[in-house]
């Protein structure tokens, strides 16, 4: 099992930052690849940016270059830092575990960015 508790979320003004962490407990050496994701109220959840063990990551085009996804060591605790806010990044971040093919959620963090 493994735990995610998200925190950092807010409100913003467009062209502001943001960062978000994830603090994971449980199993934490069984996890394969962390990523966030967001939902927008009436959208889909969908992927931001995701990073695995081996430190690849990568990110959803709508971000590139303006968010940064990064990751302690110890796995224990995943960072999104988020620059030049725009108001369609505003949604309900998730933080996601992937754990020896089972996939494990956070309780999501507000982001809204005001234009």
């Amino acid at each position: 099992q493994v735990q995610l508790v998200e925190s950092g979320g807010g409100l913003v003004q467009a062209g502001g930052s943001l960062r978000l962490s994830c603090a994971a407990s449980g199993r934490i050496s069984s996890i394969n690849a962390m990523g966030w994701y967001r939902q927008a109220p009436g959208k889909q959840r969908e992927l931001v940016a995701r990073i695995f063990s081996s430190g690849t990551t990568n990110y959803a085009t709508s971000v590139k270059g303006r968010f940064t996804i990064s990751r302690t060591n110890a796995k224990d605790t995943m960072y999104l830092e988020m620059n030049s806010l725009k108001p369609e990044d505003t949604a309900v971040y998730y933080c996601n575990a992937l754990a020896r093919s089972v996939g494990y959620w956070g309780q999501g963090t507000q982001v809204t960015v005001s234009s």
